[in-house]
C-alpha cells in the first residue's frame, strides 16, 4: 500500500513570522547575511561562503556571464546555464574569471552600415545608451566610433539614416590602450569629462569600456564576492550525461563551484556524476546536487558526497512538473523537512551540508521565511530574469516593458538533460512554459530593496545572523482569511501615478 503523509504540504504564502524581542543593537546595519555555500566540518570554516544568501538559477533566461558578474558584485553567485555547448559554457566562465572590475565587456555593438532604427531597437532591447560601432558589429571588432543618445534626435532624423553618418567617429574619441590600469582610466574619464572610455588593443580593436558610473558603483559594493586572486566567484550547471567532458572544461576555465541541474535528484545518475568528480578531483572541485523534497532524498545525496543540496520540485513560476506528472511538494514543507534532515546529519557526522531552497519564491518575504525554515540560501529564477543583466530581450507588451522568461523544460529551451531518466536523448513532453515577466530595471537597485526587507525582518525576530534567525524564528500557519487580511483591504487604493 502507498505511503500517505498525514499532513498537507504547504507553501511559503501559508506562513508568517511572529516577531521576537529586539534589543537596541538589533538594527539592519548590524545584520550579516553571510552564509556557507559548500559543506564543512564542525569547527572549521567553509571553503566557499557568500555575503548574501542568493544565487541565480541555472537557466538560459537567467544566468550568463553578465548576470554572474553583476551578482558576484553584490555578494551572491550565478550558476551559468548548462544547456549549451561545453565550449560556450566554459567561455562564459572564462569571461567572468578574466573580468577586471571596472572594465566592461561591450554587449551593445553595431556596424556602421546599419541604421538609426537598428540603434533604437538595440537600445530598447538591452537598455544601454552607449553603443560601440565596430567594423563587424562584434564586441572585439575594430572600433570605428561610438553612438550615444547625444548623437541623434529621433524627431529630426530618418530611421533609415546610416550609423556612419551620425556616430562620433574614432578620430574624435578619447581612448586608452590595452593594459591601462583602472586608476589611470578613471583619471582620464575625470580629466576629459567623459561618460565612457574605450580600451583598445594595438590594432585598434575594442577590448572593453570603463564607465564613469561604475566608479561610484564599485564604492557601493563592499560585499562583492572574490576568490583568492581577486576574481569574481562564478558557478556553472552540469548534467548527468556529458559530465566526463563538461566538468574538466569548466574546471580548466576556472569555475569555483558546480551544480548538477536536474528536476529530480534522488537518482543513481546523480551519485554517478558526483563519484566521477570525487575520483578525478577529490574534494578540490565543489559540486551541489538535487533537487529533493524529503529526508530520504537529502540523505542519499549527502552520502553520495554533495557539497550542497537543492530543495524543491515543481514550485518554480515557469515549472509545470506538478501539472504534467503529479509529483512535487509544497516548498515550505519540503524545506522544513530537509532542514531537519540536514541538522540530524550534522549531529551524526559533524559535517554541515548547506541546503538551497529552489523555487516557490513569489514575494521578497518568502526568502526570509525560507531562511528561517532552515535554508542556507535561495536559488531564484523569475526574480533575476526581470533585470537588465539577464540575457533575454526586453520587449513592449500592451504598453508595458517586459522581459522574456522560459523554463528549461519548455519547448523553447528543450533542456532534455535536466529531465533525463536514462531514456532517449530527447524531451518527450514539456515541463515548463515560455512567458513574460515585468521588466524591473537594474539588479543593483532592486536587490538593495530586497536585502533591506530581509535585514529588517530579521531584526523584527531579534536576529543579526541567518543562523540566529533559524534558532529564534517563530512561524505560524495562516488561514485563507488571514492571508486576505494581510494585504490592503476594505479601502479604495489610489492609482499610482508615474
Amino acid at each position: 500500500m502507498a505511503f500517505y503523509y498525514s499532513e498537507a504540504s504547504h507553501t511559503f504564502s501559508e506562513y508568517l513570522l511572529v516577531p521576537g524581542y529586539s534589543d537596541a543593537n538589533c538594527i539592519p546595519a548590524n545584520v550579516s547575511l553571510k552564509t556557507p555555500l559548500v559543506k564543512y566540518r564542525r569547527g572549521e570554516e567553509p571553503s566557499l561562503s557568500m555575503t548574501i544568501p542568493l544565487v541565480s538559477a541555472i537557466m538560459q533566461a537567467v544566468s550568463d556571464d553578465r548576470m554572474a558578474i553583476a551578482l558576484a558584485r553584490e555578494g551572491g553567485v550565478s550558476f551559468i546555464y548548462g544547456s549549451q555547448s561545453i565550449e560556450d559554457e566554459a567561455e562564459m566562465v572564462r569571461r567572468v574569471k578574466n573580468y577586471k572590475a571596472g572594465f566592461v565587456y561591450s554587449d551593445s555593438n553595431i556596424r556602421p552600415d546599419q541604421t538609426l532604427a537598428d540603434v533604437i531597437e538595440l537600445k530598447e532591447r538591452l537598455g544601454h545608451s552607449t553603443i560601440a560601432v565596430t567594423h563587424d558589429g562584434t564586441p572585439t571588432g575594430k572600433l570605428l566610433g561610438i553612438v550615444t543618445s547625444r548623437d541623434y534626435r529621433i524627431s529630426r532624423m530618418s530611421m533609415d539614416e546610416k550609423v556612419e553618418t551620425f556616430m562620433t567617429p574614432f578620430e574624435k574619441l578619447i581612448t586608452a590602450p590595452e593594459g591601462t590600469s583602472l586608476k589611470e582610466a578613471n583619471n582620464s574619464i575625470w580629466d576629459h569629462k567623459l561618460n565612457s572610455l574605450p580600451i583598445i588593443d594595438e590594432k585598434g580593436h575594442l577590448v572593453s569600456f570603463v564607465f564613469r558610473k561604475d566608479y561610484d558603483q564599485h564604492k557601493e559594493n563592499p560585499l562583492e564576492l572574490l576568490d583568492s586572486q581577486k576574481r569574481y566567484v562564478v558557478g556553472a550547471g552540469i548534467n548527468t550525461r556529458d559530465y566526463a567532458e563538461r566538468v574538466p572544461a569548466l574546471v580548466e576555465a576556472g569555475v569555483d563551484v558546480l551544480c548538477i541541474d536536474s528536476s529530480e535528484g534522488f537518482s543513481e545518475w546523480q551519485s554517478r556524476t558526483i563519484a566521477f568528480i570525487r575520483e578525478k578531483y577529490g574534494d578540490s572541485v565543489k559540486v551541489g546536487a538535487g533537487n529533493v523534497v524529503d529526508r530520504e532524498g537529502f540523505r542519499f545525496l549527502a552520502e553520495a558526497g554533495a557539497d550542497f543540496i537543492k530543495v524543491g520540485i515543481g514550485g518554480g513560476s515557469i515549472c509545470i512538473t506538478r501539472e504534467t506528472k503529479g509529483i512535487g511538494r509544497g516548498q515550505a514543507t519540503a524545506v522544513i523537512e530537509v532542514a531537519k534532515a540536514r541538522d540530524e546529519y550534522f549531529e551524526e557526522t559533524g559535517v554541515y551540508i548547506p541546503i538551497c531552497s529552489d523555487g516557490g519564491i513569489v514575494h521578497d518575504y518568502h526568502i526570509t521565511l525560507a531562511l528561517a525554515m532552515g535554508a542556507d540560501f535561495c536559488m531564484l529564477g523569475r526574480y533575476f530574469s526581470r533585470f537588465d543583466e539577464s540575457p533575454t530581450n526586453k520587449v513592449m507588451i500592451k504598453g508595458n516593458y517586459m522581459k522574456e522568461y522560459w523554463g528549461e523544460g519548455s519547448a523553447r529551451a528543450r533542456n532534455w538533460q535536466r529531465y533525463d531518466m536514462g531514456g532517449a536523448a530527447k524531451l518527450s513532453f514539456v515541463e515548463g512554459v515560455d512567458c513574460y515577466v515585468p521588466y524591473a530595471g537594474s539588479l543593483h537597485d532592486n536587490l538593495a530593496t530586497t536585502l533591506a526587507k530581509i535585514r529588517s525582518t530579521m531584526c523584527n525576530c531579534g536576529a543579526l545572523t541567518i543562523s540566529e534567525l533559524q534558532q529564534k524564528a517563530k512561524l505560524t500557519l495562516v488561514s485563507a482569511v488571514s492571508i486576505v487580511e494581510g494585504g490592503a483591504h476594505d479601502v479604495l487604493v489610489k492609482e499610482q501615478t508615474q
